[in-house]
């Protein structure tokens, strides 16, 4: 099945974007690539089961009905039932989530078919940037928002080759979230080798937690957290020939500094977006799509018939590596900590998802496995979970720790893992992808497996850059599934 997912920001309040939406035959008012609308038999054009048939201005009819409509979450699904073009078996759902100033409004624009031999990347493309993006752009117009490319920040400045004014998130001390603090920055020139952007989105991750209270001593106090973003080139310095003024980019990896609205650093470790991927969906996928991608090829490479387990199964890494080792042809056993995470884990190709707090979740994964246990264990939840990894694992297993969310890991009986030939590794995310061609290498793999649709950039949670503490705080609390993403 092919998958398609856009998402951006209108500068409007929930409600007024919901109004729009929701009426399922006012497309035609918005959207570019509509002449006219009706809806069938007379049926209201919020229920459930009304048809519209529609003309597109460039020619040919569709009818597509509309399946369900949330008021409360607002969201609605609907599929298509005739189509000049062969989307078979489409099915899309538009859902909005309010941006927490109040005044903006998170929209995801998703779906699933399959299509003809051969014409899955173009019909993927056609969907995302004809129909999706065409429809954003609309929307924005609609409600008085520019579009097209991302406005510069103070050009003179650059022109000038002065230092831009801008803001960022600044760590007052280590401690609790409240020790981040919003604060008026500047991003100096861009030297040689470096460049200097715009940033238009930031993701969270669960490093900048560690980075936060210390435990791990990559930031110091009156220092920027974060690890990844994207944005648009605003210049670049002496040497650099990849990228240009107006390139859509992203990054992921040390130097910290990414919680800011523009920043200057080095261009090693940034790459170019491809057209199907946008910066809001980039600056959530590309630290937890890179770190999946060597934990699944090159630290512990799983593959058609192996029985794995993911512990954390909804969280950013664990739901991609969830996606990803399911298309690979592995079994996968999830473990998550609520009913409503089971069932995304199970959304996301897990074939059993366990909720570690209603059973013995190592006596369950034995049961599943009748006993063999499971060949490889990825376990991002740290303290003891190792020893009871190793129990879930199945003899010459492998035990990749990769986090620690709920707290530093036990001392390790190395001479314990004798009694199953266990291997455990502990990867360092920057011997991974800490150089320019390990980056280029992962991120290659990683654009593909989003462009075929195998990985979906799902955002769980979007909060302006401002508030990164209250990100911070959810994410510590586990109050979040997917990737959480802090809006510029």
């Amino acid at each position: 099945m092919v998958q398609v997912q856009r998402s951006t920001i209108i500068g409007a309040p929930i409600d007024a974007v919901w109004q729009l939406l929701r009426d399922f035959n006012a497309h035609a008012d918005w959207h570019p690539a509509v002449a006219e609308s009706r809806i069938e038999e007379g049926r209201a054009a919020d229920q459930a089961g009304a048809v519209r048939r529609f003309k597109l201005a460039a020619g040919g009819e569709l009818r597509e009905q509309l399946l369900a409509l949330d008021d409360q979450r607002h969201r609605l699904t609907y599929c298509i039932l005739d189509a000049p073009l062969a989307l078979i078996g489409y099915v899309a759902t538009i859902e909005l989530r309010p941006v927490t100033d109040g005044e903006r409004t998170f929209w995801s624009w998703r779906s699933e078919f399959a299509a003809p031999p051969g014409e899955a990347a173009a019909l993927a493309r056609l969907v995302g940037e004809e129909i999706y993006e065409a429809g954003f752009d609309a929307v924005k117009r609609h409600f008085g928002q520019a579009t097209g490319p991302r406005r510069r920040v103070a050009s003179p400045a650059v022109a000038a080759g002065a230092a831009v004014p801008g803001h960022a998130v600044v760590l007052a001390a280590h401690g609790g979230p409240e020790q981040l603090q919003w604060r008026e920055t500047a991003a100096p020139p861009p030297g040689p080798g470096e460049l200097r952007l715009q940033q238009s989105a930031v993701g969270v991750n669960y490093i900048d937690v560690y980075c936060r209270t210390g435990t791990f001593p990559l930031l110091r106090p009156g220092e920027v957290p974060g690890m990844e973003a994207a944005g648009v080139v605003l210049d670049v310095g002496e040497g650099v020939e990849d990228f240009a003024p107006g390139d859509r980019v992203a990054y992921a990896g040390p130097p910290l500094g990414a919680y800011a609205t523009v920043r200057t650093l080095s261009a090693q470790l940034v790459v170019a977006l491809p057209d199907f991927l946008n910066e809001t969906a980039a600056a959530t996928v590309l630290l937890k799509g890179l770190t999946a991608e060597f934990l699944l090829h090159r630290v512990a490479p799983v593959g058609e018939g192996d029985t794995i387990l993911v512990q954390a199964a909804a969280g950013g890494v664990g739901s991609l590596l969830c996606q990803w080792a399911s298309a690979l042809g592995a079994t996968v056993i999830g473990t998550v900590g609520t009913p409503e995470k089971a069932r995304r884990a199970l959304a996301l190709g897990c074939a059993q998802a366990i909720v570690y707090r209603e059973v013995d979740f190592a006596a369950r994964v034995l049961e599943l496995t009748e006993g063999r246990g499971v060949a490889v264990v990825f376990d991002a939840v740290g303290r003891d979970s190792v020893a009871q990894s190793f129990r879930c694992l199945a003899e010459r297993g492998h035990i990749v720790s990769y986090g620690q969310a709920a707290g530093p890991l036990d001392p390790l009986d190395v001479a314990g893992l004798a009694a199953k030939s266990a291997k455990v590794s502990r990867p360092n995310y920057g011997h991974y992808a800490g150089t320019r061609a390990q980056v280029a290498a992962g991120s290659r793999r990683l654009f593909a497996a989003l462009e075929r649709g195998i990985l979906r950039a799902e955002i769980g949670l979007a909060l302006p850059l401002r508030e990164a503490a209250e990100a911070h705080r959810r994410l510590e609390a586990r109050e979040t599934t997917g990737s959480t993403v802090l809006v510029v």
